[in-house]
């Protein structure tokens, strides 16, 4: 019988839902206090774990990477306990070694964004996570490893540039991003990233090559049919590296992503709302503990 909860969760687009070998396969909606994520989570298990896949822009493609609803999506998985990611998508190439159809765990991130609530804790609530190392170096190391035994062509490390879109760069933009050392540059790392981080979830991501943005000067036109295509062509390499690390990750992580809160919350306890402690349970609950009944007076 299905089991409504799993241990690790998949973020990507539509196809990943798909893989073979999974069972016990159910879908869930999940209300959030950030709304709706943006599809229906499909759980299974996937060789031997509960795992927990959803796309990321909907099935179809349907949601603009502005509009995705980042703190539905990491909160639900949370609700579900959720405790490790894995993240895939197309990303541009910045540098000439890393070539379209290659694949990329980066290890940094410079956020170009600016129309996206980035955090969890807006009302009533300060918390200040450290995001010096914005991948879990354990999760991101096993991707690597996988994506290596299979032979394809991966790159460990690299610094992932993201930025708002929908729109892609232009050529002076393209060329100051890599004047900063950026190796690629995609659209939604940011704030998936962080707000897995301020959820205490391991977070790593399987980047996609699809193309060398717009300052090759022999791949000067990014189009939206050549980053699916090429995107379409790594699936069965990102399905199959996907299900071998799920296979792999250990029980227990080894890493401090776990416990990212753990004097981040800077606020006195008693002094957050009833309201918001109630909400972000499931993300502050073991630190705050239950309210006084002090504060919970008129």
């Amino acid at each position: 019988m299905a089991q409504t909860h799993a241990e690790i969760g998949v973020i990507g687009g539509s196809g990943l839902y798909e893989m073979a070998g999974l069972t016990d396969v159910e879908e869930v909606r999940i209300a959030t206090p950030f709304g709706d994520p943006s599809d229906a989570i499909v759980l299974g298990a996937l060789s031997g774990r509960r795992v927990a896949f959803l796309p990321r822009h909907g099935r179809g493609h349907r949601i603009n990477p502005t509009n995705v609803p980042f703190r539905a999506n990491i909160f639900a998985l949370k609700i579900l306990g959720v405790k490790r990611i894995l993240s895939v998508s197309a990303v541009g190439s910045l540098t000439e070694r890393i070539h379209p159809l290659d694949m990329v765990v980066p290890d940094q991130l410079i956020d170009r964004t600016k129309s996206r609530p980035s955090t969890f804790f807006n009302d009533g609530v300060v918390v200040h996570v450290g995001f010096a190392h914005p991948f879990c170096n354990e999760l991101s190391g096993l991707v690597f490893e996988e994506a290596s035994s299979q032979s394809v062509p991966v790159h460990r490390g690299g610094t992932y540039l993201a930025i708002e879109g929908p729109q892609f760069s232009t050529v002076a933009e393209s060329e100051l991003y890599r004047s900063w050392g950026a190796s690629i540059i995609g659209m939604t790392a940011v704030p998936e990233a962080k707000l897995a981080r301020e959820a205490e979830m391991c977070y790593a991501t399987l980047a996609c090559s699809t193309d060398y943005d717009c300052w090759h000067p022999e791949h000067d036109a990014v189009t939206a049919d050549m980053i699916i295509g090429n995107l379409a062509e790594n699936a069965e390499h990102a399905k199959s590296i996907v299900s071998a690390v799920v296979s792999r990750i250990p029980e227990t992580a080894g890493c401090r992503c776990q416990s990212a809160l753990e004097g981040a919350i800077v606020t006195a306890p008693e002094l957050i709302p009833p309201r918001v402690r109630d909400e972000l349970a499931p993300l502050i609950g073991k630190y705050v503990g239950a309210q006084p009944k002090e504060a919970l007076r008129p």
